[in-house]
């Protein structure tokens, strides 16, 4: 009696798939992101104490900015574009370096909106922004 060997037919070898490059891009990925995650900024806000009510926040500054829900951005009642409003914030802050702006932030609008305020604030020379939300 003879024996028959089976050999291995080309198609199953044509199928088999190489993981070992895939997992080696996931390895680099994952290094990546170990190495960069301690690098990121994050931003800290400091939380006060509850206030009384939002009326008597609201009168303690002259510079109030309003981020309405179609992130249309108003400082003291008068809508400004982000160059204006970083040219008034910058007069401002040379008028009255001790001023802290008041920002009151629908909350429809985008963050991406506050963060732009925020930015702006910082480059006119603001180091504090009180952020002022109303319950409802």
């Amino acid at each position: 009696m003879r024996r028959r060997f089976i050999r291995p037919s080309k198609d199953l070898d044509e199928n088999l798939i190489n993981l070992t490059p895939l997992i080696d891009v996931v390895f680099v990925v994952l290094i990546a992101f170990i190495l960069v995650a301690p690098l990121l900024e994050v931003d800290h806000i400091d939380l006060a104490q509850a206030a009384p009510s939002s009326e008597s926040v609201s009168k303690k500054s002259n510079l109030c900015i309003y981020v309405k829900d179609d992130n249309s951005i108003w400082l003291n009642q008068r809508k400004v574009s982000e160059r204006e409003l970083f040219s008034a914030l910058k007069d401002a802050k040379a008028k009255n370096p001790s001023q802290v702006p008041q920002l009151f932030q629908d909350k429809k609008a985008l963050f991406g909106t506050y963060q732009m305020v925020k930015v702006t604030a910082e480059r006119a020379g603001f180091e504090r922004i009180d952020l002022i939300l109303k319950n409802g």
